[in-house]
Order: C-alpha cells, then structure tokens, then sequence
C-alpha cells in the first residue's frame, strides 16, 4: 500500500534556542511521504530569522517545510491554521521544545489501523519522555511523567500535545482547535472526537523527548495553566456524558491538591489560640498555653503525619522515592525541596482551579456562557 501523506506541524513563540533541533529531528524522520508546517505565534526573539532560514516549500533539501508567521494568536489558534493548511491524510502535532525519534511518525502510522470491529482510529498518540536536568524541578517532572506513561492503556482519551497525529478529516469534522480556548486544546479535541465516535490509540514506541522542564516559577505557571483549564474540560464534559476512558492523564495533582488544604488546616488550627491568648487574664496565662500548646502540637502531628502518608503513597510515593534515590544532594536537602515543591504545586492548582471557575462565571477563555450551559 502506498503511504499516505502526514502534515507534521508545530508552533513556536520565542523558542529561537529549539528550533534547530526540533526541525532536525523532523525533517530526519524514516517515513517517506511528509510536510512540515511551522507555525510562527508571534515571537519576539530572533525565532522569525531562524525559522526562515528552514523555509523550503518545494522540498529542495528534503521533506517540504512551510513556515507560516502570525500575530500571537495563541497555541490553538496556530495549530486550526496548520490544520486547515495541511495537505495530508493524517496531520501530527508537536512542540517546539521536543527532539522526536527518528520513528516517530513511522510507528505513530503503524498504530493506525484498528484491532477490532468497535475501534474507529482517528488519532493515535505517542510518549513524551522529559530529559533530566541537575535540578530537582526537571528531576521530579521528569520521574513523574514517566510514572504517568507506565499505567496508560492502549485506548486513551488524550491525544497529547508533544507527540500525536489525528485523521484529519475527522479533526475537522468536530471543529478543529478552537482559537478561544485556554490551553488544554489538545484535551477537549480528544473527548470532541471520543464523543463523535473515534477511538485514540496510545503507541508507546512513538518517543518524543521534551527538553528538561527547569525552574519552579516555569514548573508552577504550567500546573496553574493546566488546573485552569482543566475546570473547563471538567464543566464542558462532566463525567457522567462523556463517553470511553476515563481520564488517564491526571498523575499525582489529585493527592497534591490536598496538601494546601492541610496546611491550612495546621494555620487555622491556631487562631483560636492567638485569640484567646490576647484575651487572656494574665493570672491564667499558664493554664491557658499547657491546654493551647498540647490542643496545636496533637493537631498539627496528625495533619503532618496525613502529609506524609500522602507524599509517600501511591504513584507519588514512586516519585518521590526515585528522586530521593538520583540526588546529587544530600537526601535531607532533597526531601525538604521535594515538600518545598509539593506544597508550592498545590497552591498553584488551587489557584488555577480558582482562576477556572471565574472564567467559567465571565464565559471567557472558551468556557460556555452559563445560560447556555444550563440549556
């Protein structure tokens, strides 16, 4: 059979450093019949300059590179036009930041026949691995990816943004990647597709690997980015409509997420002490802080003793226990940067949850107005 055409396509926004690798990797990819799409949001740095120098529509120096610039649109935004300028059967997805194996697209087509009569492919995903860097950020990022991949059944409901392909046909069918979503547009077009019918194929030997995701401040915008959004994925297909799945994407955020309501917990848990100390008649102040102090401390063991079993349990505890074992620092450094970190996830997914639910509320960032939701 003669291999059908598939548009790979990818964004960028000032990842002038990235992009020689990634068009690289691309452009050296064992399957025969490509085009490459790039997609310039725009960039401030001198990503315009670079990606230019790549752009070769007719294919002279090997498969066809199309390099598109436009006003910063937004991640969806580039991807519907990439979309809806590719010419192939099948239109892959990727990321700027990500180096594909060489079988990338080779083993994500090998995925994209069906195993039996009930399975209608029309996107097939790969695995993402996330390189290490010396940091416990791309350490803990990496480890828990990883842990994510090693659970994920072959049908899946997401079609990750680093390394899938889609029948393009299909994708246009439920709309394609709407400009107005915030992030996490690869989600809603999987449960879109899963909803009209199709069924998303998990190819673990179609690797991609992601450069070391360093830096807190880069690791909590995104966690915050991601509970954002997912508040709309949530109020667009709640549980009981969506078809196939689950979601089997999610990791640990779920048993992180109640790290800051403990810890709350263990600060509110204390009011009533500070109250009634600056209350207090002097001539008690004894009796009052021995019944205070052992009320705070029996309290707030139990809470932190929850926090460990939490750390400790589970796909975390997986996590944590690999990162303790590859650290370069002492294990003490490492295991107060690993509460450090946990903590300070949990408040950015509370506040991305937050920042959701008044999107939700305003009908902004792709959410549905709330009469409209209702109906």
């Amino acid at each position: 059979m003669e291999p059908f055409l598939v548009s790979i396509t990818v964004c960028v926004r000032n990842g002038s450093s990235w992009i020689d690798g990634c068009l690289t990797a691309l452009t050296e990819q064992t399957y025969p019949s490509l085009e490459i799409i790039v997609v310039n949001d725009g960039s401030t740095d001198n990503a315009e300059d670079v990606l230019d120098a790549w752009n070769d529509p007719e294919g002279v120096n090997g498969p066809p590179v199309r390099v598109h610039h436009q006003p910063p649109l937004g991640l969806a935004a580039g991807r519907q036009w990439a979309l809806e300028a590719a010419n192939g059967e099948w239109v892959a997805i990727t990321d700027i930041d990500v180096c594909p194996e060489q079988d990338w697209i080779s083993n994500l087509v090998a995925e994209t026949q069906p195993v039996s009569d009930e399975e209608h492919v029309v996107a097939v995903t790969g695995r993402t691995v996330f390189e290490r860097a010396d940091d416990l950020v791309s350490r803990f990022r990496s480890v828990d990816v990883a842990s994510k991949y090693r659970s994920r059944p072959r049908r899946t409901s997401l079609a990750n943004g680093p390394c899938s392909m889609f029948h393009r046909q299909s994708l246009l069918g439920v709309g394609g990647f709407d400009p107005e979503w915030y992030h996490a547009e690869d989600m809603e077009v999987s449960l879109r597709l899963i909803e009209s019918g199709g069924t998303i194929v998990y190819a673990p030997e179609a690797l991609v690997r992601h450069v070391p995701e360093t830096g807190t401040k880069r690791f909590l915008d995104k966690r915050r980015r991601d509970a954002r959004a997912h508040m709309r994925i949530v109020r667009h297909y709640p549980k009981s409509k969506r078809k196939g799945p689950g979601f089997d994407f999610l990791g640990n955020s779920a048993m992180v997420l109640v790290l800051f309501p403990l810890w709350l917990a263990i600060f509110v848990s204390g009011l009533p002490f500070l109250y009634e100390l600056i209350q207090a008649d002097p001539d008690k102040m004894d009796e009052l802080m021995n019944w205070w102090e052992t009320k705070v401390l029996i309290g707030s063991f139990v809470l932190l003793i929850m926090h460990e079993f939490i750390l400790w349990r589970g796909p975390l505890g997986v996590v944590n226990r690999t990162v303790m074992n590859t650290t370069k620092n002492s294990k003490i450094v490492a295991m107060m940067g690993v509460r450090r970190l946990t903590i300070l996830w949990s408040i950015a997914l509370w506040h991305g949850i937050l920042l959701g639910c008044l999107d939700a509320v305003r009908g902004k960032n792709g959410h549905k107005p709330l009469l409209k939701a209702k109906k």
